[in-house]
């Protein structure tokens, strides 16, 4: 492992740690200007995550000018969709657009096995980013949930209601469960890969599972993941569990046995950690939204979360969600500083 700063990783395993560490995610993103002149000369946002160079530069940015604990590779969770058939591109304002939508069986059946060579610059963005950081902090691996996964696939695009999945979902659960399946299968080699590379921790995100019932979450979207982790190739490498919308799975999301599960803002950290803790270290879950206040208010609703956990090890300071593109750098900033310094003072 041999990590100068290995904060993150004792917080994931509630060893013993001096102050809370600190990342964030999209924390490379289009609110740096040095994000945007990389993106720049990509010209699309495809051609940006498949140049390893490119790649490595934006993944590196938050540690260069936040100084976070641990850095995510830049990367996207559809990236290995291609492998498998799936022709999508990203459209400005719009998103993820796919040409060959998944509408019926057929196209199901259609899908090509995944090669991991289609995404051979992943595990050279992971090892680009360990050479030039020398090993000095913690490098975070990626992939969608098989259910956020499947709705993008299903409704060709982002969608608020995601009528199309659900339909599909209600209408034919076996079918719909044998994409998931198929997915989950796609993901314990994409992940194992990034392991292999030399990731330090991988996460998977359920950015969309969170518009399931309770009911339905239970079904579809957290046996894929069961799945996903226990069947992933780990030395010391935690697994961080992210699904947006968690408040209403708390209860019983730790089937999952995730190392680490990241919580949105719609949670209290209190009952978060009453529901999680000590089974599972937790990470969040600052509003994004407040970095658009003042900094006194960002210093109160971070004052919040750090005495709301306690002195206890097992918390990873993040967002709830995602860096916005028009975000002021410098409160990002101001926030990773003083998670730092709070945290260190209340355990002093």
């Amino acid at each position: 492992m041999n990590l100068k700063n290995d904060l993150f990783l004792r917080a994931c395993r509630k060893e013993f740690i001096e102050r809370t560490p600190v990342w964030l995610m999209r924390q490379a993103g289009r609110y740096m200007k040095e994000y945007r002149e990389l993106r720049e000369k990509a010209g699309s946002f495809k051609n940006f995550y498949k140049n390893v160079d490119l790649s490595v530069k934006a993944s590196i940015l938050p540690k260069q000018i936040l100084d976070i604990d641990a850095i995510i590779i830049f990367s996207d969770i559809l990236t290995p969709l291609e492998s498998i058939g799936m022709k999508f591109e990203f459209k400005e304002g719009e998103g993820p657009v796919f040409e060959n939508p998944i509408k019926s069986i057929d196209d199901l059946n259609r899908l090509k096995p995944f090669n991991v060579q289609d995404v051979s610059y992943v595990g050279e963005i992971i090892k680009g980013v360990n050479q030039t950081l020398s090993r000095e902090i913690p490098v975070i691996g990626f992939a969608g949930a098989p259910f956020t996964l499947a709705a993008y696939m299903i409704e060709g695009k982002g969608s608020r209601e995601f009528k199309k999945t659900k339909t599909f979902m209600y209408n034919h659960p076996d079918t719909f469960k044998e994409l998931l399946d198929k997915i989950s299968d796609m993901l314990i080699e994409y992940l194992n890969f990034q392991i292999q590379s030399g990731a330090d921790a991988v996460q998977i995100f359920d950015s969309w599972a969170g518009h399931l019932s309770p009911k339905d979450y239970k079904e579809f979207a957290l046996p894929p993941i069961i799945k996903i982790i226990k069947n992933l190739k780990r030395d010391y490498q935690p697994v961080i569990h992210f699904t947006k919308g968690v408040c209403g799975f708390i209860d019983f999301i730790s089937e999952s046995e995730a190392d680490v599960y990241s919580v949105d803002w719609m949670i209290d950290i209190k009952d978060a950690k009453s529901k999680l803790y000590p089974k599972a270290a937790v990470q969040g879950n600052l509003d994004p939204v407040v970095l658009y206040a003042e900094k006194e208010a960002i210093k109160k609703e971070v004052e919040h979360i750090l005495n709301s956990w306690g002195k206890d090890s097992g918390h990873i300071f993040n967002l709830g969600h995602g860096l916005m593109p028009d975000m002021d750098v410098e409160k990002v900033k101001y926030l990773v500083d003083i998670v730092k310094d709070i945290s260190s003072k209340i355990r002093s």
